[in-house]
């Protein structure tokens, strides 16, 4: 009898953005030059005031390992930039540090779900969503909105979902994959759905706050009613442009707080010691490299949505926040070049990626199976080529 994998990984999608990350990469192994918008990396480099901060940690000696949960130090500057930025009260025993959001929301989602409890996902949703959610005995259940209401779910469709089995209600807002972001009298109503369900736990992923064209961020946090029934999940990716830093956190009740500790403890244990130093400048410091980079994104986003609305057969909403916009391309379903015939959206992707060399993802994983997902933090050359490139393939479909 040979060595077999567990039935839990065999049956693990693969995450659909780095699977289409990977096939870019083996084009340009052969030599062709791709235009990579599938990825949720911004493309600027992390301000210098962080990596001074970074360097300085090294000098003196964080070197060693921190507290499973972050640094005291961090853990109390996440709460104030909490009542500063959002005017949420937490406390520093309510934070959690993890290496990255990814790893915050597995936390929580390991740490609530017994098998065959249900989360409600409000979708279109980050690909990770539903596989963390099986991983972790649950059952993913869907709340689905298309582009003809900017992908953003109701409060009267959420509630139609909740059953006696729900315990978990999660979203993004600012979203990933649509950019769309949830007012402040959406959330309310939403809110009320929940204060009638007092099992239920929302899990809000708020890791694109920094990059909100309307204004001012709204957490769903903010409604006393379920406000000790929130999970805040954010971090320094994207609005620091700290990637590769590997560095989330959330903020919740004690109680679950004490579970995530527990939980990472015997995963992980704590994040880069490095890292959360400069995550404590990044938090304090300087904040204008970050507007910066949000104003950048507004403006690309602008150029990519008016270059696509000139292209025939497209629907676009008009994002409000993060760095992607989500075209509805299945006017396209059943034509062809000839060669190629476009049934889904991973064929559209991926007659992007051969015929034209434009990297996209296909909107499948992100439970909207009309769409694809185009990151625009890119520069404003390679947008603007990529997006001729897109217009050009699809003049070539009949």
């Amino acid at each position: 009898m040979k060595p077999t994998l567990s039935d839990r990984i065999l049956s693990l999608p693969e995450s659909q953005t780095l699977a289409m990350a990977g096939k870019a990469r083996e084009l340009q192994a052969q030599g062709h030059e791709v235009i990579k918008l599938n990825l949720g990396e911004p493309d600027f480099q992390t301000p210098d005031h962080i990596k001074a901060a970074a360097k300085k940690a090294l000098d003196d000696g964080y070197t060693f390992y921190p507290p499973v949960n972050g640094y005291p130090e961090l853990r109390q500057a996440i709460a104030d930039k909490f009542k500063r930025e959002n005017s949420l009260d937490f406390t520093a025993d309510q934070i959690v540090v993890s290496t990255g959001a990814k790893q915050s929301l597995a936390n929580v989602l390991m740490c609530l779900l017994n098998d065959g409890d249900e989360t409600v996902v409000l979708a279109p949703f980050w690909v990770s969503y539903a596989a963390q959610i099986t991983l972790s005995g649950g059952t993913p259940i869907y709340a689905t909105a298309g582009i003809e209401q900017d992908f953003k779910v109701t409060a009267e469709e959420l509630e139609e979902k909740i059953t006696s089995k729900t315990k978990v209600v999660m979203f993004s807002s600012p979203c990933n994959p649509t950019g769309s972001v949830f007012t402040k009298s959406e959330l309310e109503a939403i809110a009320k759905v929940i204060e009638k369900h007092p099992q239920i736990i929302v899990i809000s992923d708020e890791i694109y706050e920094h990059i909100n064209f309307g204004g001012k961020h709204e957490s769903i946090a903010q409604f006393d009613s379920i406000k000790d029934r929130v999970v805040i999940v954010n971090g320094f990716s994207k609005g620091y442009a700290m990637t590769g830093w590997r560095l989330g956190y959330i903020a919740a009740p004690v109680w679950l707080a004490k579970a995530c500790n527990k939980m990472q403890g015997q995963i992980t244990s704590g994040a880069n010691s490095i890292a959360q130093r400069a995550a404590i400048e990044a938090l304090n410091g300087d904040m204008a490299p970050t507007y910066k980079m949000r104003d950048a994104y507004l403006r690309r986003r602008d150029l990519v949505k008016g270059m696509l609305d000139k292209i025939e057969g497209l629907k676009t909403n008009n994002p409000q926040g993060a760095f992607y916009t989500f075209p509805d391309v299945s006017s396209y379903f059943g034509k062809s070049d000839g060669e190629t015939t476009i049934n889904n959206s991973y064929d559209f992707a991926m007659y992007l990626l051969n015929k034209k060399h434009v990297s996209v993802v296909d909107g499948e994983g992100f439970g909207a199976p009309d769409c694809i997902r185009i990151s625009f933090a890119a520069s404003d050359d390679s947008l603007k080529e990529a997006v001729k490139r897109i217009g050009e393939a699809c003049g070539e479909l009949k």
